[in-house]
C-alpha cells in the first residue's frame, strides 16, 4: 500500500515556515510514513534550505501527480507569489496573501482526493488580515474553506492530548459561549480523533471552568453544574469513558502521567499552556471536525529567529507523521 500523500503548506514566507519545512524534509523520517510535497514558493524554499544547511534540490511541479516523493528532492507546487527580496522577520501583506493561497490550494487538492492530508507551517495572523482575509487563525479559515460549521482545535504531544471547547476568543466571550451542547460535540470530536489515532476506547477527562472545578459552587456562578455536568452525563450514557468536571490544575498532571488519553479544555490558554510547557517542539496542532485531515506545527512564525537557520523542525516532523497516521483511517 502506498504511503499517504501529505501536502505541506509553506506558511508565512517571512517566518520560520520555509526553514522548518526544509529541515524536516532533509530528515529521512519524513519519508518513512508519508509522501510529502510542498505548496509554496520554490525560490523561497531554496533560500531557506541554504540558510538552514539543508542540502536539498527543489523540484517544481504543477500537481501532486507529477511528484516523485524522493528523499533528497523537495517536490514543490510553485505558486511564485513571493518576491525574492522579501525580508525575513517582518509582517507583510504580500506574505500574508501568499500563505492564504497555499492553504486554499492545499484544501482544494485534498477535497478533490489528490492529497490525503494537509500539514501547515505557521502563518502570521496579522499578515493574513493585512492581506484582507479576516480570520483569527488557521482553524477558522479551514472551517470556512471546507464548508464546515463547527470545528475544534486539538493539540497532541507525546505525553498529552487536548481538545478545546473554545479557542480564539476572549476569556469572557469564551465562558459565555460554552454550553452543554457545545461541550458534548467537542467530546465527540475529540473521542473520534483519538480513536483514529489508534486508541479504541479513550479515557477522557473534562476540565472545569473555575478553580477547583467550582469547589461545589464556591467559585464561579455554577458553570460546572449547568454547562459541563449535563454533557458528561450524556457522554457516559453512550457508554463512553468520560470523567469530570475536574480541576484543571490536577487533571493535566494525571493525564500527562497516563491516566487519561484526552483532556477537554474549556478555553485556549487552559489547554495550550500545559502542552507547551511539556515541550513546544514536540506538539502538533490538529483541526478536529473537518472533512479532511489537517495537522500543523504547535508554534508560530518566530519572526525573532526567522532567516537565521535556528528554527527547530521536530514539531513539523511530528505534524507530518500525525497527518499520515490520521489519514489512514
Amino acid at each position: 500500500m502506498k504511503l499517504p500523500r501529505i501536502g505541506i503548506t509553506m506558511g508565512d514566507a517571512s517566518g520560520v515556515g520555509p526553514e522548518v519545512v526544509m529541515k524536516a524534509l532533509a530528515d529521512p523520517q519524513a519519508y518513512e510514513s508519508a509522501r510529502p510535497l510542498v505548496i509554496g514558493d520554490a525560490k523561497r524554499l531554496e533560500k531557506a534550505g541554504r540558510i538552514a544547511g539543508a542540502r536539498l534540490k527543489v523540484a517544481r511541479i504543477g500537481s501532486p501527480g507529477e511528484a516523485e516523493y524522493s528523499p533528497g528532492t523537495v517536490d514543490c507546487i510553485d505558486l511564485g507569489l513571493v518576491p525574492e527580496d522579501l525580508p525575513f522577520s517582518q509582517t507583510s501583506a504580500v506574505a500574508g496573501e501568499a500563505s492564504y493561497r497555499y492553504i486554499e490550494l492545499a484544501v482544494k487538492l485534498t477535497l478533490a482526493g489528490e492529497l490525503d492530508a494537509v500539514c501547515t507551517a505557521p502563518i502570521s495572523k496579522e499578515a493574513i488580515n493585512a492581506a484582507g482575509h479576516k480570520y483569527p487563525g488557521h482553524t477558522e479559515m479551514l472551517a470556512e474553506m471546507t464548508g464546515t460549521k463547527e470545528v475544534s482545535l486539538a493539540l497532541f504531544s507525546p505525553k498529552l492530548r487536548v481538545i478545546h471547547v473554545t479557542a480564539h476568543m476572549g476569556l469572557l466571550d469564551a465562558i459565555a459561549r460554552i454550553d452543554a451542547a457545545l461541550i458534548g460535540r467537542t467530546i465527540a470530536r475529540g473521542r473520534d480523533l483519538v480513536r483514529r489515532a489508534g486508541i479504541e476506547e479513550p479515557r477522557i477527562g473534562v476540565c472545569g471552568i473555575n478553580p477547583h472545578a467550582g469547589e461545589g459552587g464556591l467559585f464561579g456562578r455554577g458553570e460546572e453544574e449547568t454547562k459541563i455536568a449535563p454533557a458528561i452525563a450524556e457522554a457516559r450514557a453512550r457508554g463512553w469513558k468520560v470523567d469530570g468536571p475536574l480541576p484543571a490544575d490536577s487533571l493535566f498532571y494525571v493525564a500527562a502521567r497516563g491516566d487519561y488519553d484526552l483532556v477537554v479544555a474549556m478555553y485556549h490558554d487552559q489547554g495550550h499552556g500545559p502542552v507547551k510547557a511539556l515541550g513546544l517542539e514536540h506538539g502538533v496542532n490538529i483541526t478536529a471536525g473537518l472533512p479532511i485531515v489537517r495537522t500543523s506545527v504547535d508554534h508560530g512564525t518566530a519572526f525573532d529567529i526567522a532567516g537565521t537557520g535556528k528554527a527547530d523542525a521536530q514539531s513539523m516532523l511530528e505534524a507530518i507523521r500525525q497527518a499520515a497516521l490520521l489519514s489512514r483511517c
